[in-house]
């Protein structure tokens, strides 16, 4: 996507991440953003955090975000940092030796999610691109999301992404071709540590 945020941007929000769950597990709060956040920053956006254990292989370790712009950008990369080594239920909390030693973390920022235009439900995967758009289906009570990079990682196509997309929400895998679904895209820009606590890029999906 064409981002306002900059490499600079990057660097800071995934200090900031590493900075709060840093200070949360040794200290047990949470911090403030500093008082050098620029000014951008602080505009409300979407943001998911996600860390990766680096050692002994590359998995999951933990992921919590803001969907919506709803918070300052700042203020939501401090809170789905500290919730994605403490509180994401899939996972038992990171252990601050763990994270200083073998825990990568990347900040995905967020466009705001846009309703998929098709007329038939049947035409929504034609829509997606893989590898640009993330999801999120709804019906009813339950919601799921997954972030643009997702797809690329397990190698899905548009159809196999809307059907994880669903198992995710807890719906049936076929429930993208309900009419009563709620299927919206977004975009986000992708920075990560090339290592525990090393050099920050822009994650190429």
């Amino acid at each position: 996507m064409n981002s306002p945020f900059s490499i600079s941007d990057g660097r800071f929000l995934v200090n900031l991440a590493r900075t709060a769950i840093g200070e949360y597990l040794s200290k047990g709060r949470e911090m403030d953003p500093p008082a050098d956040t620029p000014e951008h920053l602080l505009e409300k956006s979407g943001v998911f955090v996600t860390l990766n254990s680096a050692k002994p292989a590359s998995q999951l370790r933990g992921c919590i975000g803001y969907p919506f712009p709803t918070d300052p950008l700042a203020v939501a990369t401090i809170k789905s940092a500290i919730e994605a080594a403490t509180g994401d239920p899939r996972f038992d909390p990171v252990e601050l030796a763990e994270f200083k030693e073998r825990v990568v973390v990347e900040v995905s920022v967020l466009t705001v999610p846009k309703a998929l235009t098709a007329k038939e439900p049947i035409e929504r995967a034609k829509e997606i691109q893989i590898g640009k758009d993330g999801l999120i289906v709804g019906r009813g009570a339950y919601r799921g999301l997954l972030l643009p990079q997702v797809a690329p990682e397990w190698n899905w196509d548009a159809e196999e992404f809307l059907i994880n997309c669903c198992l995710k929400a807890g719906l049936p895998p076929d429930a993208w071709l309900d009419k009563d679904a709620q299927v919206e895209k977004f975009q986000a820009i992708v920075f990560e540590e090339s290592e525990p606590n090393g050099e920050v890029r822009v994650k190429e999906l």
